[in-house]
This record gives structure tokens, sequence and C-alpha cells, in this order.
């Protein structure tokens, strides 16, 4: 597995890691002997970045990662993540607190249930309005200087946040949604990532399976499935959308690989850049793995820029009130 440098962090992972959401919770049911299992075969491929958050089956997913890399701990690098809150008894609410206390609790309580003494990237999920984020960065880099957490991580941020918490602490990376289908997202804050030395880590590279081309129609949907509830995948918005799998698929049959491989061969072109699909099952796993040996050529990549331009997708990445609430970028 090739790997990449978190812009001048120094922390290293694999180009492609494994985005463990999935295994906990928004996507159907969860099997997490066959989760533990991927995990596994996922570190005998090579891929050694992780990436969970406290908030994923409010706290099962870090209890299932843990349980399945704890023979290997210490040859990979875990991410989680803090700052969004969330009630049992009213699952869907979702809260922001960055503030200083809260953060520490959250980190502590990472700790345990990944069983682990240390976090190597440690993450603010979503920005507190209520907290400027100088003295949410500012609590994080107390708990590196504690030694419960190695690097640090912000995710969805603009550019001026960005600069504004690297003058508090150095940050390794900034994780933002990118995908052929959610291309906006990054425009900016790529350049500045480099500018600044942070790493870029692409979440739902594959347009939340969507660019995989398995999900037609929205009955493909489990009724338990939070794409059910997002503005690209209803009915009215799916059909038109999948015009941009369509074209990608052409691409992919040239070459003789799927269309889910070409577009997380793209995603990892666009630069220092890694990638954390999801993969629940083992099939999605092998074909995620082999992505990093297609080759796009000058003209592959400017064929891709122009599909992805010509087919935008139809919706929002999150329901308006989300959007709003996150201050997201479409």
């Amino acid at each position: 597995m090739k790997t990449v440098n978190l812009g001048s962090s120094g922390l290293k992972i694999s180009s492609i890691g494994m985005g463990c959401m999935g295994m906990s919770e928004f996507y159907g049911n969860s099997d997490d002997e066959k989760s533990i299992f991927v995990i596994r075969e996922a570190y005998k491929l090579g891929i050694t970045h992780f990436d969970t958050a406290d908030q994923y089956g409010f706290g099962h997913n870090e209890i299932l990662l843990g349980k399945a890399i704890s023979e290997f701990r210490s040859k990979i690098t875990i991410a989680t993540k803090c700052g969004v809150v969330r009630d049992k008894a009213d699952p869907s609410y979702r809260g922001l607190n960055g503030s200083p206390e809260y953060i520490k609790t959250c980190c502590d309580e990472s700790l345990k249930r990944l069983g682990t003494d240390y976090i190597d990237l440690f993450y603010l999920h979503r920005l507190d309005p209520a907290t400027p984020i100088e003295v949410s960065v500012a609590a994080m880099a107390e708990l590196v200087a504690e030694g419960k957490v190695r690097h640090l991580g912000l995710s969805e941020v603009s550019s001026d946040e960005l600069r504004r918490a690297c003058s508090i602490h150095p940050i390794a990376a900034v994780q933002t949604e990118l995908s052929l289908w959610t291309r906006g997202p990054a425009a900016n804050i790529l350049p500045v990532c480099a500018e600044l030395g942070v790493g870029f880590i692409a979440y739902s590279p594959i347009g939340r399976g969507f660019l995989s081309g398995k999900i037609k129609y929205f009955e493909d949907l489990a009724e338990s499935d939070f794409r059910r509830n997002l503005p690209r995948f209803q009915p009215e918005n799916l059909g038109a959308n999948f015009k941009l799998v369509t074209l990608v698929e052409g691409l992919a049959k040239s070459k003789g690989c799927t269309a889910a491989q070409i577009s997380l061969a793209w995603v990892l072109a666009q630069g220092n850049v890694a990638a954390i699909p999801g993969m629940r099952q083992s099939t999605h796993l092998y074909d995620n793995v082999n992505a990093e040996n297609i080759e796009l050529s000058i003209k592959d990549l400017e064929l891709l820029n122009k599909i992805s331009q010509d087919a935008a997708p139809v919706g929002e990445r999150y329901p308006t009130a989300a959007m709003k609430a996150f201050r997201l970028i479409s």
C-alpha cells in the first residue's frame, strides 16, 4: 500500500484508509464479527489508517475498532473525533460542543473505548459556534502535551478557520468530503492545506457508495439507511444523478476496472491526499485496495473533471437544516 505524509506533521498513513462509521450505524444492520474480520483483513492488505468517532453508534464504533486492532495497535494510526453531541433518547439530534472541558472528557472516554493510551490523530469533528476555534485547539494542544494525543485534526473547516487553528498549534490534517460527486468543499481548502503543511483526508470519496453504481433506486437502500434522508438520494433526484455514474462507468470499462476504483483513483490524484472510504463488506475492501493501482493519465483526469462538471449533482450533501447548522459548503 502506498503511503502519504500528512503535511509537515511527520505522520505517515496509507493512502487508502478505512472509514469505520458504517460498521456501527447509518448504513443498515451491523455485524460485529464480520466487521472485525474486515478490519483485520484491511491491515493484512496494507491499510494502516483507521478512522472512527465517538458519536458513531454512541461509542460502539470505537469499542469495535479497539477490539479489532488490539494485536497490531502500535503499527497503525487511529483517528477519532469529538465535538458532535448526540442523545440516545433522540438519535436524530445533533449538537455541538467545542469547550475545553467537553473535549478533554471526550478524549478520556475515547481512550477507554479504544483500549489504548494514546490517539494518533484527534479531530474536532465540527466547529462549535459558541466556542472560538482558538479555544478548542488550545484545549486539544494540552492533550498533546499530556501524551494522550499525538496529532490534531479538524473537519469541515474554512481556510480562515484553519489558519487561526494553526496559529495555536500545528494541525496535521483536515478531513472534508471530496469526490467526483462533491468537489466544492475542497476547492478552497486544499491549496491552503498545501501552503500551511497540513494533510488532507477525503471522506466519502465514492459518494457514500453511489459512485460504485450499485445504488440505482431509492428502494435499494435499507429502511434504516440514513441515505434515505439525504437530498441526492431522493427518488426525484436519484435518476438525474445516476448520469454521472454512467459516464464514469464508461471510462472504467475502457480500463478494465470498476467505477468505484476510478472514483477513488481520481480523489488520490488530487495531490497530497489520502482517502477513507467505508468498507463494511470484504468485497468493498478488495475493490478499494486495488484502486491505488489505477493509473489515470492527464487526459483521463481532464475527462473526469469535465464529466463531474457536466453532470453536477442534484441536491445538497445533507438536508438543509444540517447544512446550515454545521455551516457546510455544498
